[in-house]
């Protein structure tokens, strides 16, 4: 068990995974900007002081070269490949580096380009649908997460980029990989072998759909990210690679979580589902706003100081690492009135799941999208869907994504 005098929150705790709201609350309320031996960083938890901090030109995003620099030299070595991949990340960059890596993707994800998407998308889900009907003829369920979670989002970033639908599987479990690694609350050899693994793989596979497009470009954000590569310096081959582990990375995980908690929420909500059933296109938008909210599928997301901060009463130091809890800022009662339940129609939503100011998530647009459709598509085929009564949730051993390990469901 913990020591509770290094850890009063209980944020290593078991029941954090679990349950992390009550430890969140208390966050807010006794030590809003407090310092966690357990995690060895400084953890900030209510909405205004998480939405200053997205904004601070003080806090970097540039974790991944922060973290490496506290390696010992064999470690940093051995992790090279990792680190050179994570550290080009659009999204682990401060300017003028996040600036020029986010222009050459931004294009292809804004909101009026993904609403063209929507057809392929709705394609997508109907023979995820399908296949879900095939598991119930045969099995009398299925495993929402791997069977349907987790298969919508790689298909659609896949066909984004162009990649073909068969390599679906290989690159679910390269992203699981790196979204282990990514907030693991133990570092272990497994966990480290299992992320470094995957994105050697994961390079050599897009070496080889790069190699691909240069012999036969296509209409595809690949094909697009080559010809930036190609014509004008502006990305490097490793930006290159790296910036295509991203995309392929942030439109899979959040996502794929997104779409199993909200399931999950709404089973636990029948009287809201029945509402939301007899109006999936006028209400689904903002349902899936409030389940980003009310079971945030990030619960927080770091930074590290690069001079001396006051926030509140605490003197964040030069090099300290900076958690925005957005899962606590998510309920904080000071914006949003009874945070802890559930209002699928929501009025002025201000929730900070996809972050805030310049690194706002690129692919929000997509994921909301994905989410309206995933959902409104699984409950109208399926109306009487049920989790198996025999389940007992398991969250993933993650700080950092929220989401279940496997969502058992059957008809009642």
């Amino acid at each position: 068990m913990p020591d509770t005098a290094s850890d009063p929150f209980g944020l290593l705790d078991p029941g954090f995974r679990t349950n992390p709201y009550p430890a969140l609350a208390r966050l807010r309320s006794e030590a809003p900007v407090y310092y966690c031996d357990a995690w060895g960083c400084w953890v900030v938890a209510r909405h205004d002081d998480v939405t200053a901090c997205f904004r601070d030109d003080r806090l970097s995003a540039d974790r991944a070269s922060s973290y490496a620099a506290k390696l010992p030299p064999p470690l940093q070595t051995k992790l090279a490949p990792l680190i050179g991949n994570f550290g080009r990340w659009a999204l682990m960059k401060d300017p003028p580096d996040h600036t020029r890596l986010r222009g050459l993707v931004s294009k292809a994800f804004t909101p009026r380009l993904i609403t063209t998407l929507e057809p392929s998308i709705e394609r997508i889900c109907e023979r995820a649908l399908d296949q879900l009907e095939r598991q119930l003829a045969e099995h009398g369920g299925f495993d929402l997460i791997h069977s349907y979670a987790m298969t919508i989002p790689v298909l659609v970033i896949g066909d984004m980029l162009g990649l073909p639908a068969k390599d679906g599987p290989k690159l679910e479990r390269w992203s699981a990989a790196l979204a282990g690694f990514l907030g693991a609350a133990a570092m272990t050899q497994e966990v480290v072998g299992a992320a470094l693994q995957a994105v050697v793989e994961l390079e050599a596979y897009f070496r080889d759909q790069i190699e691909q497009r240069r012999r036969a470009p296509a209409d595809d954000l690949l094909s697009s990210l080559l010809t930036a590569h190609e014509q004008d310096d502006r990305l490097d081959e490793q930006e290159l690679l790296a910036t295509c582990t991203m995309v392929l990375f942030g439109g899979h995980e959040t996502t794929t979580n997104l779409i199993g908690n909200g399931v999950q929420v709404l089973l636990q909500h029948p009287k809201q589902l029945a509402e939301l059933g007899q109006d999936f296109n006028g209400q689904i938008a903002a349902a899936v706003e409030e389940l980003l909210r009310f079971e945030s599928p990030i619960l927080r997301m770091g930074r590290i100081a690069r001079a001396p901060i006051e926030l509140r009463d605490a003197t964040i130091a030069a090099g300290d690492r900076v958690y925005m809890m957005l899962a606590a800022a998510n309920r904080d009662p000071e914006v949003f009135d009874d945070p802890d339940r559930l209002v699928l129609n929501r009025a002025d939503n201000r929730h900070l799941t996809f972050g805030h100011g310049r690194h706002f998530c690129l692919g929000a647009a997509l994921g909301r999208l994905e989410a309206q459709l995933a959902l409104s598509k699984l409950f109208t085929r399926f109306p009487t869907l049920g989790v198996r009564a025999d389940f007992t949730p398991i969250w993933l051993d993650n700080l950092t994504v929220r989401g279940l390990e496997r969502l058992p469901l059957e008809l009642r």
